[in-house]
């Protein structure tokens, strides 16, 4: 009896909620509602990412297509067109493997029609995305409790930028659902490691190199997880000898097989991948940012709104294993030069589970000043600190979430009016010696360029394919002429002078 007394006790402490309710009380508060079972939570979550996924119509990156569906389609159809990452091999064929197999069940059930070739792979990403925020629900219950798990799981679904880019086929959002899952399996990231189930790190390792295996820059993360994990467990060797090493190799395997299936020859795409993208720095050529931009424009414009309540979470929960995930995971990708959100999508729910924790220090201190104040207010709804937290989280990232259409900028205008555009940018300027352009914006220009004293003097080969706009087939170089004739004048008399004397 005493036992169960002081198990209640530790219980009640640890639980952020109403101090004023009775055990029984705040167990049927818990019991009942949408978040009674692990399966009621996923219900809940899949019928929200499915509407997120059918709502969110706008375009973010063409990676999307070109890593994924336009992969899938060539695997599944015989037709299709690859980038150049696909021909040198720095891609795995596993995560297209998905959406490819979805593409024959398509076609095998009559259904492949364009309806349901554009909407079918968003609805089947929206079902990992499910269960990601499932596991972000449990893992936040673990950590806490279930009032700030129903909190976090509300941070997630809201935040502007999950709901805008967590649907999308992306490797990075797969990556996040894995994330999700994995940390949850880790003892480690655990705040009592030695009460994890059985085989909870073995599922750990497996989830975890499943990541790796489907993007390789996942290893970040995981190789922080697996460091707590080393330093903090009793069986090092155990873990070492007879978990990582084996499933590890398991995955491995199966990534070098079906990529050996694909490509028709042994390739080991991680180590591809590493020479390009770290060694070489081959991803430089898509644009660089300061070493700091994770920290004070990346992540911060992710969280938007939510920003201040993840800082105060942090701080106030002192759970300083998962929010050293986040710093961690900044840090190094801080270093690459290329950076891109999407890189750092799988720490952002960790972020937001932050948010739900202080929004659920901040329901629980006001329904205890609600009770404070006696029973004549009681059927007054008297927590407004969090219902006006609520609106103004709302407000802020559900129009963030559709993008919705702004001010035009320098690009929209030109594309919408070439040579309007042009004709008002040369009345102040001073001529450029030289325009590069795509032959598809040169026809528009073409007038302005020659009443302009331009003329084209090299034309070069581009693609084949419409890449996001209209068919940019070549790259048109054009020179202004006056200056170059005024430079040949002035060379032909000089060498006249020189004749003549």
């Amino acid at each position: 009896m005493r036992r169960r007394q002081l198990v209640a006790a530790a219980g009640h402490k640890d639980r952020i909620g109403d101090p004023n309710l009775s055990e029984k009380e705040e167990r049927r508060k818990h019991s009942y509602g949408l978040f009674s079972s692990s399966t009621k939570t996923l219900m809940v979550c899949l019928a929200m990412r499915m509407a997120n996924s059918l709502l969110v119509q706008t375009y973010f990156n063409p990676d999307e297509h070109w890593q994924a569906l336009e992969v899938a389609h060539r695997i599944a159809f015989g037709y299709g067109h690859l980038t150049w990452e696909w021909k040198k091999g720095i891609r795995s064929y596993l995560h297209p493997m998905l959406f490819a197999s979805l593409y024959k069940l398509l076609a095998f059930c009559h259904l492949d029609t364009p309806w349901f070739m554009t909407k079918a792979p968003r609805m089947l990403q929206s079902i990992f995305c499910a269960v990601g925020d499932l596991y972000l629900y449990k893992l936040s219950n673990v950590l806490f409790d279930g009032h700030v798990a129903r909190w976090a799981l509300f941070s997630q679904l809201v935040n502007w930028f999950m709901f805008f880019c967590f649907t999308r086929t992306l490797s990075n959002s797969l990556e996040t659902v894995l994330t999700l899952v994995g940390i949850y399996y880790w003892p480690c990231m655990r705040v009592s490691p030695n009460k994890a189930p059985l085989f909870s790190r073995k599922w750990g390792v497996a989830i975890a190199a499943l990541a790796c295996a489907i993007r390789p820059t996942s290893a970040i993360i995981w190789m922080y997880v697996g460091l707590l994990e080393l330093f903090s467990a009793h069986d090092r060797l155990k873990f070492i000898f007879l978990e990582v090493a084996p499933i590890g190799f398991l995955v491995l395997t199966l990534m070098c097989l079906v990529d050996r299936l694909m490509y028709c020859s042994w390739i080991f795409v991680p180590l591809n991948f590493l020479k390009f993208n770290f060694l070489s720095s081959g991803g430089d050529y898509y644009g660089t940012h300061k070493w700091h931009w994770y920290f004070t424009q990346g992540f911060p414009v992710m969280l938007f709104s939510f920003l201040p309540f993840s800082i105060a979470g942090i701080v106030l929960s002192k759970q300083w294993k998962p929010s050293g995930l986040i710093v961690w995971v900044l840090v190094l990708y801080s270093v690459l030069g290329h950076k891109e959100f999407r890189f750092v999508l799988p720490v952002l729910p960790i972020a937001l589970m932050f948010s739900g924790y202080s929004i659920a220090a901040m329901t629980a201190a006001d329904s205890s000043n609600c009770k404070r104040k006696g029973s004549s207010n009681r059927h007054v709804k008297c927590p407004t600190k969090v219902q006006l937290t609520i609106f103004f989280l709302l407000f802020t990232n559900i129009p963030m979430a559709f993008e919705e259409k702004g001010t035009l900028d320098e690009s929209d205008r030109f594309m919408m009016d070439p040579a309007g555009f042009a004709s008002e940018f040369a009345i102040n300027w001073s001529p450029p010696s030289h325009i590069v352009m795509f032959d598809s914006e040169e026809r528009p220009l073409r007038e302005f360029l020659v009443s302009h004293s331009f003329t084209e003097i090299r034309r070069f080969f581009h693609a084949h394919l419409k890449v996001d706009r209209d068919l940019q087939a070549s790259v048109v170089l054009y020179a202004f002429t006056v200056g170059l004739i005024s430079t040949l004048t002035g060379y032909c008399s000089g060498a006249d002078l020189e004749m003549s004397e």
